[in-house]
């Protein structure tokens, strides 16, 4: 069973692994760094849809069912799904997946959503209430512009402090074995508000809940940063590390020669013109699915943090003049 640690942590005591993962990216992606990385680059922005929503269900169910496909038959049998995205009422994922006929635990923690996803699904897998199941998240460029800024059409003009929502899906089946990378502990954070009010600063909004569980987590288990090959937070962009790194370093931690970001990872900012890096919940979930997990599969990393990070905002919120509240949840991933 899990063990409770600290204020605020789990550690599992017989650590679900990841048995597979899968990557479903946009053209834009798929020209970044990690490009040659991904399992599938989609041309067409829609998708072979008729909508930005359409386009960001069928990633949805592409990764999905690619991850399932990649574990095997024998974790066919996935029994639930831990899933979210941006768009209001989780339609991508709801249309996304209501196909596969897989009872589903809707989540939203922003761009938090698949660390919170697999963070539930191990405790479920932990606590046998299922043997298979399967954690995954989507955005999309478009259909996220279209909720929280401007439709494309606008073409209005972003500030440097900006990111660029991914466009894309990962999704990981999570079981009691048969993987070479598993989850042996896990931190839920808390929702903080420094009171930032700009919707386009993401990084600003997020760093400070980034802050509060990396640390908390390692007050938690008795750790220092050195203790992990890297602490990989969600899409804080260049921005938000910088933040990050200045919240940690009064708090007596010096993250700087172990902090990676994904949002940092998945584009060129300056070729790709992306201002301050990637966001959105893909970002964080396919970096994992494609460039994270290897490494940790084949032993190049033994043990990593990794702290997807999200907004809690709506564009109700924003409109009511409301601040932007962050929350981050870390993940203990390590090979085995």
């Amino acid at each position: 069973m899990e063990t409770i640690v600290g204020k605020q942590s789990i550690q599992f005591q017989q650590s679900p692994h990841i048995v597979s993962g899968a990557s479903i990216v946009g053209k834009k992606e798929g020209e970044g760094p990690l490009g040659k990385l991904f399992d599938q680059i989609e041309e067409d922005p829609m998708v072979g849809q008729n909508t930005w929503e359409e386009a960001e269900s069928a990633l949805q169910k592409k990764a999905a069912k690619l991850a399932m496909e990649k574990a095997g038959p024998s974790y066919s049998s996935v029994r639930y799904l831990f899933a979210g995205d941006l768009l209001g009422q989780l339609i991508a994922t709801s249309f996304g997946l209501m196909d596969l006929q897989i009872p589903l635990f809707g989540l939203y923690g922003a761009c938090s959503t698949i660390g919170e996803a697999l963070m539930l699904g191990a405790m479920t897998v932990q606590g046998g209430y299922s043997e298979n199941v399967l954690a995954l998240t989507s955005s999309h460029f478009g259909s996220a512009e279209k909720q929280f800024r401007f439709p494309l059409e606008y073409g209005g003009q972003r500030p440097l402090a900006a990111t660029w929502t991914v466009t894309g899906s990962g999704a990981f089946v999570l079981a009691p074995s048969g993987g070479k990378a598993r989850i042996s502990g896990a931190t839920p954070g808390k929702v903080v508000d420094y009171g930032v009010k700009d919707s386009l600063n993401m990084g600003a909004c997020m760093a400070p809940a980034a802050c509060d569980t990396i640390c908390q987590h390692l007050e938690d288990f008795g750790r220092t940063p050195a203790d992990y090959d890297h602490i990989i937070t969600g899409d804080l962009g260049s921005v938000g590390q910088t933040i990050l790194l200045d919240l940690a370093r009064k708090r007596g931690y010096d993250l700087s020669e172990q902090h990676l970001d994904c949002g940092m990872l998945i584009y060129d900012a300056e070729a790709q013109d992306t201002h301050a890096g990637g966001s959105g919940c893909g970002c964080s979930a396919v970096t994992l699915a494609a460039y994270i997990l290897p490494k940790i599969e084949t032993n190049q990393w033994k043990r990593i943090l990794f702290v997807p990070t999200g907004a809690l905002l709506s564009t109700v919120s924003f409109n009511e003049g409301q601040s932007v509240p962050g929350i981050a949840h870390a993940v203990v991933i390590e090979h085995c």
